[in-house]
């Protein structure tokens, strides 16, 4: 009877892969008022930071990365997210050293960073110093050169000639498409990611590319994984709100940060964001969380640096992904305000001894997000209205009456002013940034030079 019952689930699951065409952008779902998976509890104060290991520093080892571990403590961050660390394919490979996400190996350690046992001594000094590890999974395609090629070719899809394939609609030349609709390609992944969990402590995956991926798999790989470890956290490099009902715990904000680049370029107004953050409240379902970002390695790399795009108004973004209701990620250099582009393909290390001045920035706001119940996800949000909110958006985080996080922004590249009102303001509040303690009894005088911004905690309510 088990295995009759096992047989009809493995046989609904493929059934549930071929209803979403392979080389199709799978349709959003609309998920409002159903409930989502949910963040495990460890995450709901934490900050991601990525690390890019080839360019992490001048050595682009492992060890080095374990080095710094207690200035990345004294940061503030908690979950250390690695781009891939397997080795990376030779047929087709772009550039000199090729592309971290073209796998040759998804259960071996690209030797480049290191040994396997350099890395377990990495994961190991790093849980003991409080951080959470998650890894970077590539579950959509694989190397040219990966071995599962030869041995099971009937993982991957085929060309009208037979050929394997690399991933439609893009340049990605060097990667093929693994075939979804095989049961060997879903047992393999569950495997490989399981062995990372059970041997290795890993906490958690980024997966990339969640989008080409259909659902229905990733929600039988996440329930699988989670019988290995009930509070593992998957990330889904994709905007699809159907991904937060069964399988991942929080999505990427793609829209959230094309509408940031557009702002600050003056393309849209600042009713854009209140835009963006309806259509999400429509589409994820109750309880679901996003990242926010100014960078990662994509947009550094190929789209510019967060001071390219954002200009001016690019610190102030910065506040704004740490106080809006998500889970904040800063890509490696960014609190040293690393301004230049990271090579993709080739040895590009980040030269440290640059820019210093953000570390305390990031350092208060890391410390904010990491113990004030109002900026918990989840944690009640809304815009409090200005009298120039056509420049000043101001965020209201928290109870009206109890914990609470304000925070006022000019996200535009002209000195403002405005008065705000709202009754949850009365009260006696600490600006984060300077220490000041501010007094506000009903309207509050905001007055910000281009790009700048504050941010307000309750110390006690008005009388």
């Amino acid at each position: 009877m088990l295995l009759r019952f096992r047989s009809c689930l493995v046989a609904s699951f493929l059934a549930a892969l071929l209803v979403v065409p392979l080389r199709a952008v799978e349709p959003v779902q609309i998920c409002a008022g159903l409930p989502a998976l949910g963040v495990p509890d460890w995450m709901r104060h934490e900050i991601i930071y990525e690390v890019n290991v080839r360019q992490y520093s001048d050595a682009g080892t492992f060890a080095a990365v374990e080095a710094d571990l207690p200035r990345l403590r004294e940061l503030g961050v908690g979950v250390l997210w690695f781009m891939p660390i397997h080795p990376i394919g030779e047929k087709n490979r772009k550039g000199t050293l090729g592309s971290y996400y073209a796998i040759r190996d998804y259960a071996a350690i690209n030797p480049e960073f290191g040994t396997e046992d350099d890395f377990r001594r990495l994961v190991k000094s790093a849980h003991d110093q409080g951080f959470r590890i998650i890894l970077d999974w590539v579950g959509n395609h694989t190397a040219w050169d990966n071995p599962l090629a030869t041995s099971h070719p009937e993982y991957f899809l085929r060309d009208a000639s037979g050929h394997f394939q690399p991933p439609t609609g893009f340049d990605w030349t060097d990667v093929i498409q693994l075939d979804f609709t095989h049961p060997g390609v879903l047992a393999y992944q569950f495997e490989t990611m399981a062995r990372w969990v059970r041997e290795f402590g890993i906490d958690g995956f980024r997966c990339d590319y969640a989008t080409g991926v259909p659902t229905p798999f990733w929600d039988e790989l996440s329930r699988r994984l989670r019988e290995v470890r009930p509070d593992l956290y998957l990330l889904s490099e994709s905007e699809l709100p159907q991904h937060q009902l069964r399988a991942f715990n929080t999505s990427y904000s793609f829209e959230m940060m094309h509408t940031f680049n557009h702002v600050a370029a003056g393309e849209a107004p600042l009713s854009a964001i209140d835009a963006t953050l309806a259509r999400t409240r429509v589409r994820f379902p109750e309880g679901g969380s996003l990242i926010y970002y100014t960078s990662n390695h994509d947009e550094n790399s190929w789209q510019g640096t967060e001071m390219e795009r954002l200009g001016v108004t690019a610190d102030a973004f910065a506040v704004l992904t740490f106080v809006l209701d998500g889970i904040p990620l800063i890509y490696n250099g960014q609190e040293i305000a690393l301004n230049r582009r990271l090579e993709f393909f080739e040895r590009d290390p980040i030269q440290w001894t640059a820019g210093g001045e953000k570390m305390e920035f990031y350092r208060n706001l890391c410390a904010l997000k990491r113990s004030h119940p109002a900026l918990a996800v989840g944690a009640p949000q809304r815009r409090i209205l200005t009298t120039k909110d056509e420049s000043i958006y101001a965020l209201f985080r928290g109870a009206d009456e109890g914990a609470a996080v304000v925070t006022f922004l000019n996200l535009t590249k002209e000195n403002a002013h405005a008065d705000a009102y709202d009754p949850a303001l009365a009260g006696r509040w600490r600006d984060l940034f300077t220490g000041e303690v501010v007094d506000i009894v009903r309207t509050f005088p905001v007055e910000l030079e281009a790009g700048a911004y504050r941010v307000l905690v309750r110390a006690e309510p008005h009388p």
